[in-house]
């Protein structure tokens, strides 16, 4: 279980490093008015968006898990990770409609897509079903306990990514600069893919429960 919850800090750190995820929108917004008080106003919708990605998925599996057995699920979760990830060595697109002007619930919203549209709530959903699987000893979800775990989940996810995407936003907003990005810069987008396929393939070799 200890092992579960770290996967999901891990996880969120892991999200909240990747600058298409929102912490570059942050600092650009914070340059674009000259002010640090930009960046932490983005970075709270941005936060919320992406956990409203997170529990949305979380709470598809809970739906799912009171029909199918745990175990069963991971086939579809683990097919679908894999897919979304050769997709994504190929096509690096993301929901351009967003613009320097847009408001607070449009950033959210935005946030959403952008972790829908990245997979981030499918990387999450194997460990939570492999939380959930220890509890229910390979049977079908049930109820409140469950509908709690995966929130609990979510929150903590959420926490971690939002504590590394604030934390990266200061650096590069007050010490960095945008700048650097230009002479140091990593295709994240390709490890990215490889981390979704590698999910996908880990969750298809899991051990039944």
């Amino acid at each position: 279980m200890a092992t579960s919850w770290g996967l999901l800090v891990f996880l969120g750190a892991f999200h909240g490093v990747n600058p298409g995820m929102g912490w570059l929108f942050a600092v650009a917004l914070g340059m674009q008015e000259n002010r640090s008080t930009a960046v932490w106003r983005a970075i709270v919708p941005i936060g919320i968006g992406h956990a409203c990605a997170i529990a949305a998925v979380v709470l598809v599996g809970v739906a799912a898990g009171v029909v199918l057995p745990i175990d069963t699920l991971r086939w579809p979760v683990a097919a679908l990770l894999v897919a979304l990830g050769i997709v994504r060595l190929f096509r690096h697109r993301h929901p351009r409609w967003a613009s320097m002007r847009i408001g607070l619930a449009g950033l959210g919203l935005w946030s959403f897509l952008i972790a829908t549209a990245h997979g981030a709530g499918l990387m999450v959903l194997p460990v939570w079903l492999r939380m959930s699987a220890g509890d229910a000893h390979g049977a079908h979800v049930h109820g409140a306990t469950t509908l709690a775990s995966g929130l609990a989940a979510t929150a903590v996810h959420s926490a971690s990514y939002l504590l590394v995407t604030a934390a990266i936003a200061w650096v590069v907003f007050h010490k960095v600069g945008v700048g650097l990005l230009r002479k140091a810069w990593i295709n994240l987008d390709v490890i990215w893919a490889a981390a979704l396929i590698l999910s996908g393939g880990m969750t298809a070799l899991l051990p039944p429960v």
